[in-house]
């Protein structure tokens, strides 16, 4: 080992003298490669950011396990079943509560402009916190009364004036439905792809606004279990004892049950995956295409080298190097621009996007294996040269 470490000591970096020599390519090179980066980050932030925003909501249940209907695809489309299955549910042994949960899109006036605008409403009895949001449960009183509502301030759109009224104990009412409402409190949760807000109402403020909606007609079934019970395990018992007109999930099976949805189901996460690759392809032709001119430009010098004896392996390595150099050059800066790029687009959008360490990982291995490809390719012609045809 300390022998190799002193050969490349030794070792004559002509990978970086040769992209140094000619800076105004090199500069392109590593300005393609930052675009490429850009792309990859922006796609996979927000496909990132569509799997976070749309499972915060069930994250936040406050179940051991969860009973929905065999039509529910996502929280935005759950479907409903028979309330009389959380009655059927207490029979198993470990069921120790059963909470029925409202949710559904609805149009409300927008306080201050009045214009429509789709959020979602969900209900549940304020006797019993459906949620693991301290600051909902500490509200939840404030909703007993009819036409009450909490309203997620990190909502998308303009609620500024709102929020600030709010916040100064004042009275701000709004319509939904030609009923007059009022947010009697605030709390933090997320807009989603699917709605730009949420509200939080008693489930019979819930079914006020749904007038035709049944209250025997819910959701999602909530079920907490009695200490030292395995979810695992009565949820398998129920699944046996329900009848098959709903589905049985623990809480951590439906938060992947949700996330399934988006990921191969949902066109947008397709979409947000078709243009990472594109992104990626973008990257392997441009460093392709400067790498290919740099071998072309010193085919004379490698044919050289050939006839003193070096191998294809070394002149291999060191358009690899090149790609390498390139790869991590070209990376400081594609990573540093998405930062800001996200704090823009999470202002914009009010969706939870960021940096994470896990994703400035994943783009940096494909810029190195994106140079690594236009490397292999662009020696095809280097290990096929004749030191006898270049003079």
């Amino acid at each position: 080992m300390i022998a190799f470490i002193e050969q490349f000591q030794r070792r004559t970096p002509l990978g970086w003298l040769q992209l140094s020599k000619e800076k105004g390519r090199l500069l392109v090179a590593l300005s393609g490669i930052a675009f490429a980066d850009v792309l990859m980050f922006m796609q996979l932030g927000f496909q990132s950011a569509l799997y976070d925003s749309n499972t915060k909501l069930s994250r936040s249940l406050n179940a051991d396990i969860v009973l929905v209907s065999p039509q529910a695809r996502n929280t935005q489309n759950l479907g409903t079943f028979s309330r009389r299955r959380l009655y059927q549910a207490k029979d198993i042994p470990g069921v120790e509560l059963t909470q029925a949960f409202y949710s559904n899109t609805i149009t409300w006036k927008h306080p201050e402009t009045r214009k429509d605008t789709s959020m979602q409403v969900i209900g549940f009895s304020p006797e019993q916190p459906a949620l693991n949001l301290p600051e909902v449960n500490q509200q939840l009183h404030k909703v007993k009364l009819p036409d009450r509502v909490l309203f997620d301030r990190n909502s998308r759109g303009s609620y500024q004036d709102a929020i600030a009224q709010v916040e100064q104990g004042k009275i701000v009412t709004t319509e939904i439905e030609r009923r007059t409402v009022t947010i009697s409190g605030l709390f933090t949760l997320g807009a989603s792809f699917g709605a730009d807000g949420i509200l939080i109402a008693s489930d019979q403020t819930f079914l006020h606004f749904f007038p035709r909606r049944e209250a025997a007609s819910i959701n999602l079934g909530l079920i907490a279990l009695k200490p030292g019970y395995n979810s695992k395990q009565v949820a398998t018992a129920l699944e046996s004892y329900l009848p098959n007109d709903v589905r049985v999930f623990t809480h951590e099976e439906y938060i992947a049950f949700e996330e399934s949805y988006w990921q191969k189901e949902s066109p947008i996460g397709f979409i947000f995956g078709l243009g990472t690759a594109m992104a990626f392809v973008v990257g392997v032709v441009i460093v392709y295409q400067v790498l290919s001119t740099d071998v072309n430009s010193h085919i004379k010098e490698y044919a050289t080298f050939k006839a003193m004896g070096y191998r294809n392996q070394y002149l291999l390595a060191v358009v690899f190097e090149e790609a390498i150099i390139l790869a991590f050059l070209g990376f400081m800066p594609g990573l540093v621009l998405p930062i800001g790029l996200y704090q823009l687009a999470a202002n914009a959008t009010a969706l939870p996007i960021s940096m994470k360490f896990s994703r400035a990982t994943l783009v940096l291995i494909l810029t190195i294996i994106m140079c690594g490809i236009s490397g292999a390719i662009a020696t095809r012609k280097l290990q096929s040269a004749d030191p006898a045809d270049m003079f």
